[in-house]
Parts: C-alpha cells; structure tokens; sequence
C-alpha cells in the first residue's frame, strides 16, 4: 500500500462514479470517501489505484477503464445506489465532465429544494434516491406541478404528495426507488 495522500478535484462525482452530492452521507457531512486529503485509500479499492495511476479524478481517465473492479459494481447500495455508476461513468466520460458537473448542480438544487421544503425529517434517503436515478426534466416537471398544487398543504401533506408523485413517475420509467443492501 502507498503512503501518498489520496486527492481529488471534483466532490460532486466520486472517483468510480458514484454522485456524491446525491448521497445523504455526503450532505450530512458524514461521508470520508473521495474528499482531497481522504484516507479512504485504506478501505476503497479504487483509491490506490487513482493514486497508482498519477492520482486521476476520475476511473475513466485510466486506460484501463473500465477493469475487473467494475464487474458486478451496479448490484449493491449503501446509502446511495449504485445502479447507476457505470452508467453514470460513461455519461460523463461521454458528455465531458464539465456538462456531467452541470448537470449534477442542477440535480443538487433539484434535491436542495425537496429537502428544505417537502422533508418531513425522513425523506432525505428517499429524495436522494429519486433524484439520483430520476432524469433532470421528470425532477423538474414534478416539482413544478408539485409546487402549485400543494401550496395549502402541512408538511407531512406535502411530503407524502411529492413521494408518491415520485414514485409514479418512476414507476411508469421502470425505475425502484428503493435501496437494495
């Protein structure tokens, strides 16, 4: 094992391709995974490889993208799915980082707005989920729609309104917006 620091440039989107800013972990402050100065090359297997490979932000960067560490990468979750990572990896590879960086701020702001005003304090998993896996436009559509239509709505209304508004949407795109562990 190296004794190099592990650091990157970019905290919206992890090394291996996971959105950390979806992630409640990350927006909790509890996260130690791709931070600059992180540690977490002692329990990451991609961390010291970025390292071994002149320390790039991003697994698609390495010629050897995507290796034997990708197999089976989409079958597990934490607290943040991993369905997508491949998925997502090659989006950004494809579209450039700076628009996959874009896009992912609009998808902040899209969950900033859920959790500051459709959180009854125990959403923040579940918007973070939807708005990991939901397209930007079906977020948007939804909040829109949601925004004139629960404006007489309690909290718990209103979040309960935007959970199924979600769920539907979902649905109908045959996306789960449940963990799998």
């Amino acid at each position: 094992m190296t004794s190099k620091k592990f650091k990157r440039n970019g905290l919206l989107f992890s090394l291996c391709g996971l959105n950390c800013s979806l992630c409640p972990m990350f927006i909790r402050g509890r996260c130690s995974g791709c931070r600059e100065g992180s540690t977490c090359y002692m329990i990451c297997e991609f961390a010291p490889c970025s390292i071994e490979h002149g320390n790039i932000d991003y697994c698609f960067e390495c010629e050897e993208y995507p290796c034997k560490k990708y197999e089976g990468i989409d079958l597990h979750d934490s607290l943040i799915s991993h369905r997508n990572q491949l998925k997502d990896m090659e989006k950004a590879k494809a579209m450039g980082i700076e628009n996959y960086r874009a896009e992912q701020r609009v998808k902040k702001g899209i969950l900033d707005k859920l959790l500051k005003e459709y959180d009854n304090s125990n959403m923040d998993v579940f918007f973070c989920l939807a708005v990991n896996l939901m397209e930007v436009d079906d977020l948007k559509r939804i909040l829109d729609e949601a925004d004139g239509l629960t404006k007489n709505m309690n909290l718990d209304e209103k979040s309960s309104f935007m959970k199924d508004s979600l769920n539907e949407c979902a649905q109908k795109r045959n996306i789960t917006l449940k963990l799998r562990h």
